[in-house]
């Protein structure tokens, strides 16, 4: 099993080391990520958990990461979050029940450190 809270430090890390190589797109990227979750018509708890089922839906284990820890920070609650895995498991099929899987996992483990 996969340790997310230690996946999401090590993608912070790289993710560094990656706006170093290409500032200008890194900052551009920053800008529509800050942009895209700011307060709006949705509130950036629905947009965290929106980002996660599709970050089920297209199985990328550090999108996962990413979008469970944000979404519990913004105030997702355990349940919220296994709702937004059987929507994705909905949209996605049976490969998403897999990638859904990862992502009650990486629940887990960040309630376990307290995000």
């Amino acid at each position: 099993m996969k340790n997310f809270p230690a996946h999401f430090e090590e993608l912070n890390r790289w993710m560094e080391t990656l706006s170093l190589a290409i500032p200008d797109s890194m900052k551009a990227f920053g800008a529509l990520h800050d942009a895209s979750l700011a307060q709006g018509a949705l509130d950036p708890k629905t947009k965290e958990l929106i980002a996660l089922g599709i970050a089920i839906t297209v199985r990328c284990d550090g999108c996962i990461s990413y979008h469970v820890h944000d979404a519990l920070k913004a105030g997702a609650t355990k349940e919220e979050i296994a709702e937004t895995v059987s929507v994705s498991i909905l949209m996605g099929g049976g490969p998403s029940v897999v990638y859904g899987i990862e992502a009650m996992q990486a629940l887990s483990q960040y309630l376990e450190v307290g995000v």
